[in-house]
């Protein structure tokens, strides 16, 4: 598959997230259809995309996948590009329909409770949940063949338990996008620190211990 149509594929399936997740959030369907909006999104995105790019849509797991040896760096420059991007047009695409308000209200934001040291605690953990089961079920050859769902679902778990703390973005693009689009940088360097971090050690941890040689 040539690198173009990697770029398109991880810039769609990612402006799918974002532009779902304003809306539901908007919405206001409560925490559980949140978390299903997102692991819904995910698990067609992933679905959707795997096949051309991998259905990563999301940087910490291309960093999963660049220290496990599943993509070189290269491939892995132009997949943040790409899902950045994508990010970026969903929240401006989004600030248009509604108002910044909407998307401000739209982005994970920390818990009145949740310290930055907690929240980026908390989403190294949730991401690495997530990038553990994206080697299980869609890298590791021996893993059951599920498309996105296992992916999605484990979105929808990260979000039921993150979301009232850190807002459950499992996924730097997920905040990266609206903050641009709102300049709204608050606590942001949080949901870079801790979905890479999560990421990196999930992909080392599988690479070392669980990959094999298959």
């Amino acid at each position: 598959m040539n690198k173009l149509s990697k770029c398109i594929a991880e810039a769609i399936g990612t402006f799918a997230l974002i532009f779902i997740g304003i809306g539901a959030i908007y919405a206001n369907p409560g925490l559980l259809g949140v978390a299903l909006a997102h692991g819904l999104t995910i698990a067609v995105m992933v679905s959707a995309t795997g096949h051309i790019s991998g259905g990563h849509l999301n940087p910490a797991v291309t960093l999963g996948a660049l220290v496990g040896g599943k993509i070189d760096f290269g491939d892995a420059l132009i997949y943040w590009a790409s899902q950045l991007a994508g990010a970026t047009v969903a929240a401006f695409v989004c600030l248009a329909l509604f108002s910044k308000e909407i998307v401000v209200a739209g982005t994970p934001q920390l818990g009145p409770n949740t310290s930055a040291m907690a929240g980026i605690v908390i989403e190294a953990i949730t991401t690495f949940f997530l990038v553990f089961v994206v080697y299980g079920t869609a890298i590791d050859s021996r893993g059951p063949k599920i498309g996105g769902l296992a992916i999605g679902l484990t979105i929808t778990l990260g979000i039921l338990f993150a979301g009232p703390l850190t807002g459950g973005a499992i996924n730097p693009a997920r905040v990266f996008g609206p903050a641009l689009a709102v300049s709204n940088w608050t606590n942001h360097y949080v949901y870079w620190i801790g979905p890479m971090l999560g990421g990196a050690l999930a992909g080392i941890t599988y690479k070392t211990f669980l990959l094999g040689k298959s």
